[in-house]
């Protein structure tokens, strides 16, 4: 007797009235957001500005969609295009099937086009983005929960994941692989976020930590899945891609830490630049104030002068001179009289 499980939800589709809301999609969605929300305060504490990252993701999300749904068809294209499979359901996302490789891929080119639109720098974007991205695994690994699908090896363990009877599945309990996947996928979100603090990572090297850590993680975790799958050598292929993936962010690590040792120091031009026009304008104002200050004291007290010597009397040097010799000529005159 089963005494404790996972229960799998009845259906992946809740009605609100006549809108299907479907959980794969919702987890996707939310996912997208929490990747948004942290990849924005990251790029602001880096001296971003606020915005940019959502533009850019404009440009990534769904050029992420269509590479994660194409690398699923491509590896995965018996499901769809075999005898008796309709080829039309191979555009049905909302039924599960995304590879991470194909959406990271493509929405790479996606970012590279927004970043290149806005001039920045793809490996900058690209670290600040890092650790939301792999928090929108963990959620998004929810929506194969409630489609009941990418499930492991039959166990009785008291977390096992309940699988009910369906076309393509047998009922049993399961390993909750989603599950594993998901806790995996916050551990890596977390380590990213601590080593990026700890060693100032730059130039896309937080980046290819989050990739290296996430294939660990994917190898192992993809090894105990039973679902249809291509195997190569005895290995899924997802195994080989996980292993070459990591490979490949391990070397681009080293090199890059010799090459570009260090963080940038702008990861933003636009913001840099408005940050000098905003310097000079404030000290512009500042050197105005200082001159008016410095001339207002000479002009007050010349005013003052005028004033006092205008109200006590006084007159000019000039004043004095043409009162002495008015005062010389009348006496000249008084003079000459006296002799006529």
């Amino acid at each position: 007797m089963d005494l404790a499980y996972i229960p799998s939800p009845s259906t992946g589709v809740i009605h609100l009235g006549p809108i299907p809301l479907r959980g794969y999609a919702f987890c996707i969605i939310l996912g997208v957001f929490v990747a948004v929300w942290l990849g924005n305060k990251r790029w602001i504490a880096r001296g971003g500005t606020a915005g940019t990252v959502a533009d850019i993701a404009v440009w990534a999300v769904p050029f992420g969609l269509v590479g994660g749904r194409l690398y699923h068809v491509i590896t995965d294209y018996q499901l769809y295009f075999s005898e008796g499979e309709n080829w039309v359901d191979a555009f049905k996302i909302w039924e599960g099937g995304l590879g991470i490789w194909g959406a990271i891929a493509l929405g790479a080119v996606g970012a590279w086009i927004g970043c290149r639109r806005r001039g920045i720098a793809l490996p900058a974007y690209a670290d600040a983005i890092a650790p939301g991205i792999v928090f929108a695994q963990a959620i998004g690994r929810w929506g194969n929960w409630f489609n009941q699908e990418l499930y492991g090896k039959p166990t009785d363990l008291p977390w096992a994941l309940e699988i009910s009877e369906s076309g393509n599945r047998v009922a049993g309990l399961y390993h909750p692989t989603f599950l594993y996947e998901s806790l995996w996928c916050v551990g890596v979100g977390f380590l990213v976020i601590w080593a990026d603090r700890r060693f100032k990572l730059g130039h896309g090297r937080a980046f290819a930590l989050y990739v290296a850590a996430y294939c660990v993680g994917r190898a192992w975790i993809e090894y105990m899945r039973v679902d249809e799958a291509h195997h190569i050598l005895g290995l899924r292929l997802n195994v080989w891609t996980a292993i070459i993936v990591f490979l490949l962010a391990v070397v681009y690590i080293v090199v890059s830490a010799r090459m570009r040792p260090g963080r940038e120091e702008i990861v933003e031009p636009r913001s840099q630049k408005a940050a000098e026009a905003a310097g000079e304008a404030g000290d512009t104002e500042k050197d105005a104030a200082k001159d008016a200050s410095e001339e207002a004291p000479e002009d007050a007290a010349a005013e003052a002068g005028a004033v006092s010597e205008d109200a006590s009397g006084d007159v000019s040097p000039d004043g004095k001179k043409d009162a002495s010799e008015e005062a010389d000529g009348a006496e000249r005159g008084a003079g000459t009289a006296a002799k006529g």
